[in-house]
């Protein structure tokens, strides 16, 4: 297996953003890296200082893509929390992939991280989503 130092020139920013959202490296490991970088780079060869500035903008970039992610997190389940609202008090009906009817009056509705679920009065759970049907 080849491995290149960190101050390798072969090694492109681009590329290393590309493989850091494709492997799934959060935030705090992409900053640990570009300082490992930086703290390693040769003094007789410093790393380009468009190269640096390339660097800081994608640390920005990516810190920038979490706060939004953030804040779409918190408004699908403000959102998730006004339609569930909505559901309790009406009359649902489900089928499920079994051909099994589920139906009765919602009585909670609770938000995980997987979606709604609507637990009936006689405490069937059902997931909100496709097939349900919601009536008066």
């Amino acid at each position: 297996m080849n491995v290149t130092s960190a101050t390798d020139k072969s090694t492109s920013p681009t590329s290393s953003t590309s493989s850091t959202s494709s492997t799934g490296v959060d935030y705090n490991t992409f900053l640990q890296l570009l300082i490992a970088e930086m703290k390693n780079q040769d003094p007789t060869n410093p790393t380009d200082t468009s190269q640096y500035m390339s660097q800081f903008a994608q640390l920005s970039t990516v810190e920038q893509a979490m706060q939004t992610n953030t804040k779409l997190d918190s408004l699908l389940s403000s959102q998730s929390l006004s339609q569930a609202d909505g559901l309790i008090g009406k009359n649902v009906s489900f089928t499920d992939s079994t051909g099994a009817t589920f139906s009765g009056k919602v009585a909670s509705i609770s938000i995980n991280s997987n979606g709604s679920v609507a637990t009936l009065q006689d405490g069937t759970k059902v997931a909100v989503g496709p097939g349900l049907t919601i009536s008066n």
